[in-house]
């Protein structure tokens, strides 16, 4: 009886996600046996950790009540850096790091730069990001005169296709990426004032917070997330499309969030809502892929996933 007593209490809110997904995993089974296969499973964690790796990024953002629809564009821009650095530098493992580490540097300063016209400029979230979508696009078209970044480096080009005891190495990064962020959002009291400055930005001003800073950091955590899905694209495609690398990449991100739990007016969310989320997407997909359904259909079902997602939120608050 006293061990009745002590059991943690069940939330379906914060556990339901899990059984969406089971539940969503043994219908498509049902539908095709072929689906529960190992190389399918482990095929849509590799197709879903691009975006996945991304969406926690963007979680931070929305949590402390931003957005970011400028990821797609630049997942394209800093893969075509990166390539671009590993070509002028050379085949060795030195210059390929070197390449790496400027592209994650130029992700944190363009994530910053978009946090302090957010948070300085006061320009809101949703004007600054749409304009860099519109800006990363246009300087990867104009650089590649509409055409491709090809790798010349087969280093490089390896990255995105190696395997560690049998799992794509983008799969592992994936999920240590989200254990990563679940310390940092959870355990950490930066993680507390992301939650704090979303929920109520004046409380959090009075609480001697400095919002500006929050809020600046979340978008170079976004910009981080950005450059770390992009150097895995690349390297497994060896090569960027200047006009569709990256396309519809922020509509995916932000879908995983919300399907995760996360708010769109901020304060409310977390990585593992998230990373469950992406699973969700990632399955849905595959799922659509199996049943031969128009892929110009798919958008549709995303768009309807979203709707749905947003409405249970709002729902549930009433």
């Amino acid at each position: 009886m006293i061990f009745i007593k002590t059991l943690p209490k069940f939330s379906f809110s914060k556990y339901g996600i899990i059984f969406v997904l089971i539940a969503l995993m043994i219908f498509s089974g049902i539908l095709s046996p072929a689906f529960l296969s190992r190389r399918n499973i482990l095929n849509i964690f590799w197709q879903t950790s691009y975006v996945g790796i991304i969406a926690v990024g963007i979680t931070f953002v929305m949590i402390a009540g931003g957005i970011d629809l400028s990821v797609g564009s630049m997942v394209a821009l800093m893969g075509a850096f990166a390539i671009t650095m590993v070509n002028k530098f050379g085949d060795s493992n030195l210059s390929v790091v070197f390449s790496i580490f400027l592209t994650y540097v130029l992700g944190a300063v363009m994530g910053f730069g978009v946090g302090l016209l957010t948070t300085k400029g006061k320009i809101p979230a949703f004007v600054t990001t749409l304009g860099g979508m519109a800006i990363y696009r246009s300087l990867v078209l104009n650089f590649a005169n509409g055409g491709v970044y090809m790798s010349m480096s087969q280093k490089y080009s390896s990255i995105g296709m190696k395997h560690i005891l049998g799992l794509p190495l983008t799969m592992i990064i994936f999920i240590a990426y989200t254990i990563f962020a679940y310390i940092l959002l959870d355990k950490t009291r930066f993680g507390r004032y992301v939650y704090a400055v979303g929920a109520n930005e004046t409380a959090a001003i009075y609480s001697a917070i400095k919002v500006d800073w929050v809020r600046t950091m979340t978008y170079v955590i976004s910009g981080i997330s950005v450059v770390t899905s992009a150097v895995l694209l690349s390297s497994m495609m060896g090569s960027v499309s200047s006009s569709s690398t990256g396309n519809n990449f922020e509509l995916d991100a932000i879908a995983a969030a919300v399907i995760g739990g996360t708010s769109l007016s901020g304060g409310k969310g977390n990585v593992i809502g998230t990373f469950f989320g992406a699973l969700i997407l990632g399955v849905i997909n595959n799922m659509l892929v199996m049943l031969n359904v128009a892929v110009y259909l798919q958008g549709m079902v995303k768009g309807l996933i979203i709707i749905g997602a947003v409405l249970l939120q709002n729902l549930k608050k009433q």
